[in-house]
């Protein structure tokens, strides 16, 4: 069973859920792992100077899904919006079906169409919406 949802709260005091943990995602461009990559990068960068005997605040722990919220559903979006209009339409259609061939979804005829359009589908499955960078002081010195 595909599922693409994610949790209300991605943190509880002594827990950070990110990645599939947080957020479940679609096969569909195969973004999961550069989510959680990234989900992984800002949380470093906002609870590296966090922890000691009692661990990050639970708004430290907040700060970081409300970094990683945005790209979340903006990808999530994407996903559901190529398997239901791209995806699910190819999936059911019949190959010989009034003896006409399969004929690729209109998007996709752009993006065969067009080069410069490419860059957009590529983009936001290799960067993301929101591509996270890493800041720790450590990477500055």
């Amino acid at each position: 069973t595909v599922q693409v949802n994610r949790l209300a709260q991605w943190a509880r005091e002594g827990l950070l859920c990110i990645g599939d943990a947080a957020h479940a995602m679609s096969p569909v461009g195969g973004v999961g792992i550069n989510l959680a990559i990234q989900d992984a990068v800002a949380a470093a960068n906002r609870l590296h100077n966090e922890f000691g005997p009692r661990g990050p605040a639970l708004a430290a722990l907040a700060d970081v899904q409300r970094r990683r919220d945005f790209p979340t559903r903006l990808t999530q979006r994407f996903q559901v919006l190529v398997q239901n209009n791209i995806l699910q339409r190819v999936l059911e259609e019949d190959p010989g079906a009034a003896g006409r061939p399969m004929r690729p979804p209109f998007a996709a005829r752009l993006l065969g169409r067009y080069r410069l359009l490419r860059r957009i589908p590529a983009r936001l499955i290799g960067m993301g919406a929101r591509p996270e960078h890493i800041a720790s002081p450590a990477v500055a010195a």
